[in-house]
């Protein structure tokens, strides 16, 4: 390892609350105080994205904090474009911090003449001179592969297991972690393991893309109170259509677990109205006023998950070692003592 005085960070305008929250925890872990780095990330009339460092980053381990969440090019932009300010400014090396990998989505061809969108987005990010990008729950985790650079996926579920064994603790025989497609068995399997539940899956069958036609229940949820576990909840039509279909089969009540909060157009009415009795989003995209007003939505802290990373990271130790609970546990204590 390079020696370095301190890891340093430095944030782009998608999270800020998320980036402070991330140097705080730092801060406390260390027992120094570590700061974002004072820059200017700002635009010209045209919207032209333009980024200048105000401190000297010469030779230093560098993390840009920054979610590719809504408006999904613009903080792509400002991304790469903070990564070439820095690059020029002779950084020892670069690390993206994403907690929410935009395009990711776009992880294969659908059909005939379609683009490869995350692919292009990982070319781009090697290209700006980032070395290194630090993540959470990306959409498919062969979206690794697409990097030409070391990407250290971290996962939601030990965090949503801290969450679910503090707030469900006096009734876990009652709980069951429910699936909302086939194809996201493996995520709500994962929950359930750590948390010592039985799992179910709703089968869901599409007429044509975006539409609904069907939703089976696979599994017994009669007198269950059902955790849908998934990674995003974008516009939460099938979210709450899911919602519907678990109680009409007999459960008592329903919640939800999903990691990344995109939350657009109607989702948050959606939600608000909806049999949920609450939804759980995780904090790596900036929740709207209308988020956080909402009476069923709570968000959950990825901020010491993230920290902790972003040292073991800078000192050359494991990252994967997050993803035990014993390990997590104590960085979360403030949050989940009774665990």
């Amino acid at each position: 390892m390079i020696d370095r005085t301190e890891p340093k960070l430095i944030a782009g305008n998608s999270n800020p609350g998320l980036s402070k929250a991330i140097a705080r925890r730092m801060s406390l872990h260390r027992g120094v105080s570590v700061g974002l780095v004072e820059a200017r990330v700002e635009r010209f009339n045209d919207q032209e994205i333009f980024v200048e460092v105000y401190e000297n980053v010469r030779g230093e381990d560098m993390f840009i904090i920054q979610s590719t969440s809504r408006p999904a090019n613009d903080n792509l932009m400002e991304l790469l474009i903070i990564a070439d300010a820095l690059k020029r400014s002779s950084a020892a090396r670069i690390t993206a911090v994403i907690p929410y990998f935009g395009y990711a989505r776009q992880d294969r061809r659908t059909k005939a003449r379609t683009p490869i969108s995350a692919k292009l987005v990982a070319n781009m990010i090697s290209q700006a001179g980032i070395e290194r990008v630090l993540t959470l729950d990306l959409h498919a985790t062969q979206i690794q592969g697409f990097f030409d650079i070391p990407v250290d996926n971290l996962y939601a579920a030990p965090v949503f297991a801290l969450d679910v064994l503090h707030h469900f603790k006096n009734r876990l025989d009652d709980v069951m972690i429910i699936s909302p497609d086939v194809g996201g068995v493996s995520r709500a399997r994962e929950l359930a393991k750590r948390v010592g539940c039985p799992l179910a899956i709703v089968d869901k069958r599409r007429e044509k893309a975006g539409e609904i036609s069907e939703m089976t229940v696979i599994g017994d949820v009669k007198g269950k109170t059902c955790i849908i576990v998934d990674d995003i909840c974008d516009t939460a039509g099938t979210l709450c259509k899911a919602a519907e279909v678990l109680m009409e089969a007999g459960a008592t009540e329903v919640h939800s677990y999903i990691t990344h909060g995109v939350l657009s157009g109607p989702a948050v009415e959606r939600i608000t109205n909806s049999v949920m009795k609450s939804l759980v989003i995780t904090d790596s995209i900036a929740p709207t006023d209308a988020v956080k007003a909402a009476p069923n939505i709570r968000i959950v802290a990825t901020a010491p998950m993230f920290a902790q990373a972003i040292l073991n990271t800078w000192k050359g130790t494991s990252v994967s070692s997050l993803f035990d609970t014993d390990t997590l546990q104590p960085i979360y204590e403030g949050l989940y003592s009774s665990v």
